[in-house]
Formats: structure tokens, C-alpha cells, sequence
């Protein structure tokens, strides 16, 4: 019988909780504008150990390399391979030499070292939609609680996290480490790139993040089974949940 209970209530929750990261943190009454706030850090170089044709592929091989130890993250680039990128290095030659310590303990077979583009060589404004147009390609795939994995895909925050590290912004990896990073700003004031975020666990928790795309809209992987895409601000649901906004672009 108290069986019988205890999955009458797990059924309820999961039916009242219908989005969710897993990063659940509360979010303190001490305002976030009066704690001190590091900018944002650019990525340096970055270490691409792999090409792959197949997504799979390419999700597997960066849950192996996070096996590792190694903040791995995969995406689609524009000539249709899905590429794994990972570490953060402040030269070249550190990158290479890490790199080349791979290649010898057979973690990798090759590599390309690379520096992503940000906000030096684009501008605030072009760096706001190259955000918002590399979170459009991912459009489509699907949404699993707890990170970037084959056949599972993107939870919500790895989603921002890698998109923001594609354009050379190194974005931490909760969303509750993301929502204290970034500069609080009004809704009225959200532009293309910033970060929006919502309570949807209950009590004020800090549990899904997404990306504002513009006209009130935000592109996020919505809950586990389904898929990354669009959402509206608008909507009832996010509406009720909403916990506010942050920027990591803005004065840069």
C-alpha cells in the first residue's frame, strides 16, 4: 500500500514539474546586482579533436573524452560534420602541447587547434545574432535531463553553455552558476543572446535557462522526450516561472 503511495506521488510531481535541467539551486534574497560580478571570460584556444559525418559519433566521442576529465562539447558546423571541441588554453603552443599528449595515450587521433570568434572581431551586435543563429542550428534535436550524450542530446544549460563557448565566451556549465554570472537586466531590455531564466521545479528554484532569440521569443531544449526549439515568453507556463534575465554581452 505505501508503495502504491510513493508512486502515486512520484507520478504526481512529474506531472506538476514538466521542464527541468537538474541544476536546481534557490536563488538567494540578496540581490544579484549588489554581489561583485567577473566579466564574462573569453575562450583562448580550444583543442577540435574530431570530425564526424553521423551525430551519434560525435556525441559519443565527447562523453568519452568528459569520462576524461575534459569539458568536451560537440556541434554542427556549416560543411555538415558534427565537430567535438574542449579545454580552454592561453596560447597556441599550450593548447598543442596538451593536444599532442592526447594523441600519445591514444584519447585522440588528430586535432586542430582553433580560437573562436567573439566580440573582437564582430561587435557587440553581430556577436548577438552569431549567438542566436548558432542556437537556430540545433533546432531540432532532442533534449535529455543531465548533459550532452549519444542518442540523448542537450540539457538546457549545455545548450547555452556551448553556444556561447562556440562564440568565444566561456559560459560555466549549471544554469544556476550561469545565472549568477551574467549582469541582471529588465525584460523590457532583452535583447538577441542574453539569457533567460525560470523557476520550473517550484519555490523559486533556478531549473531552465534559454536563449532570447528577439520578438519575444526564446530558443531552449524544453524537457526530457522532447526537442530543442522555439518557445514564446508569452506562454502561461513561462510566464508564471519566469526568474529573470541576465546579459554577457552587453560592454564588452
Amino acid at each position: 500500500m505505501m508503495r502504491q503511495i510513493l508512486w502515486l506521488l512520484i507520478a504526481l510531481v512529474s506531472l506538476i514539474v514538466p521542464v527541468s535541467c537538474g541544476h536546481q539551486t534557490t536563488v538567494s534574497h540578496t540581490p544579484v546586482s549588489e554581489r561583485p560580478r567577473k566579466p564574462l571570460a573569453e575562450l583562448q584556444y580550444t583543442i577540435q579533436g574530431g570530425a564526424f559525418s553521423h551525430l551519434e559519433n560525435a556525441a559519443r566521442f565527447a562523453a568519452s573524452l568528459e569520462m576524461r576529465g575534459l569539458d568536451a562539447y560537440y556541434f554542427a558546423d556549416r560543411d555538415g560534420l558534427f565537430k567535438v571541441r574542449f579545454g580552454d588554453f592561453d596560447s597556441k603552443d599550450q593548447a598543442r602541447t596538451r593536444a599532442k599528449k592526447l594523441v600519445s595515450r591514444r584519447i585522440i587521433k588528430e586535432y586542430y587547434i582553433v580560437r573562436p570568434d567573439g566580440y573582437k572581431r564582430y561587435g557587440e551586435s553581430a556577436l548577438r545574432g552569431n549567438i542566436v543563429r548558432t542556437a537556430e542550428g540545433y533546432i531540432g534535436l532532442p533534449y535529455h535531463w543531465g548533459g550532452v550524450s549519444p542518442k540523448k542530446g542537450f540539457d538546457c544549460s549545455g545548450l547555452t553553455m556551448t553556444v556561447y563557448r562556440l562564440n568565444g565566451l566561456n559560459l560555466p556549465r549549471s544554469s544556476i552558476q550561469q545565472y549568477h554570472a551574467g549582469r541582471p537586466i529588465s525584460r523590457s531590455r532583452l535583447r538577441k543572446g542574453d539569457l533567460v531564466f525560470f523557476a520550473t521545479s517550484g519555490s523559486r528554484k533556478v531549473s531552465h535557462v534559454g536563449i532570447y532569440a528577439g520578438n519575444g521569443s526564446f530558443i531552449h531544449a524544453p524537457r526530457s522526450g522532447g526537442k530543442i526549439g522555439f518557445e514564446s515568453m508569452s506562454n502561461t507556463y513561462f510566464a508564471r516561472r519566469y526568474v529573470g534575465a541576465r546579459t554577457y554581452v552587453e560592454g564588452k
